[in-house]
């Protein structure tokens, strides 16, 4: 009887074991990663851009938002949210109260699919199918059927009351630190919501620095940063493929950008120019999907100094 069950129990137990990790202790360990990119003009000094993304709030999760609270703490010079701040309607109070230290200092931001649209429960498995043909979210997807409308304008006007720039779309200037900063935005990708056409032309001078800000990393939105001469892009959305493999990585990204490249630094050619991209984890998952294996949930410390 041991010899013939022995084996699947024992697959079953560390299956459990591993469900149990991924659910109860690495989705819920949030980790800071600190990054250095040569990317500035000769002379200029160093910025400190503290970048959160893929919060994913669901009401009642108390400790991310002390843990969100605390990263005040670090003193960047400014924020970029690159957004899916939600993963409950009802969870917009307390995303504003988490980002509450955070919107004292200046910042920027965009939304992704889940700040406009509730989550579904859908099979995990389909985002290899999805990898497989080519499909993402509404490039190559029908619209979702029911989808839930969250109350996004209520996001929207909590951050520019803090004076966070809105990039949906569109072009802004930031100062901090005694620098200006020209943001360039677009809406998300990953529903189609993206006008790259309304903002192209690259950097217009306005200020000392320039960088790209989008919610989905998709390669139609990296190129049109790059080829217009962004030395920086910034991004989310892939999670950081939520679960890997160890000493693997990745098995998707939820979009058509590579696996090599789900997470942390990398750079992106386009027409003869390069780009550093910056993709985050994120610290949050889909409420229905509450698991994280080989990938901890983040936010990211960038130091921006002169080019090498």
């Amino acid at each position: 009887m041991r010899a013939r069950y022995g084996v699947p129990l024992g697959i079953t137990a560390a299956g459990a074991a591993g469900l149990l990790y991924a659910a109860g202790f690495e989705a819920r360990s949030f980790r800071l990663r600190r990054v250095t990119i040569p990317v500035l003009p000769t002379g200029m000094r160093p910025l400190r851009v503290l970048h959160v993304s893929d919060i994913h709030m669901v009401s009642g999760q108390r400790k991310k938002q002390r843990w969100l609270r605390a990263l005040a703490g670090l003193r960047p010079d400014f924020v970029i949210n690159t957004g899916d701040n939600l993963s409950d309607p009802e969870g917009i109070p307390e995303v504003l109260d988490a980002l509450g230290p955070l919107m004292e200092l200046p910042g920027a931001y965009v939304f992704g699919s889940n700040d406009y649209y509730g989550p579904k429960l859908r099979n995990p498995a389909r985002y290899l199918f999805e990898k497989a043909q080519g499909r993402y979210g509404l490039n190559g997807n029908p619209p979702a059927v029911g989808a839930i409308h969250n109350p996004w304008q209520k996001l929207r006007d909590g951050f520019d009351e803090a004076g966070w720039l809105n990039l949906t779309n569109t072009r802004g200037v930031l100062k901090a630190a005694g620098v200006s900063v020209e943001l360039t935005g677009v809406d998300d990708p990953h529903i189609k919501r993206d006008r790259y056409e309304q903002v192209a032309g690259g950097p217009s001078g306005a200020g000392d620095f320039a960088m790209g800000v989008v919610h989905a990393p998709y390669l139609r939105s990296l190129d049109a940063f790059t080829a217009d001469g962004y030395p920086l892009v910034l991004a989310g959305h892939t999670h950081g493929g939520q679960l890997c493999l160890p000493f693997y990585g990745a098995f998707v990204t939820n979009c058509d950008l590579d696996t090599e490249r789900v997470k942390g630094l990398s750079t992106h050619t386009a027409e003869g120019r390069t780009a550093y991209m910056h993709v985050s984890a994120g610290c949050g998952t889909n409420r229905y999907t509450p698991v994280r294996f080989a990938c901890p949930p983040e936010a990211s410390l960038l130091t921006l100094v002169g080019r090498e």
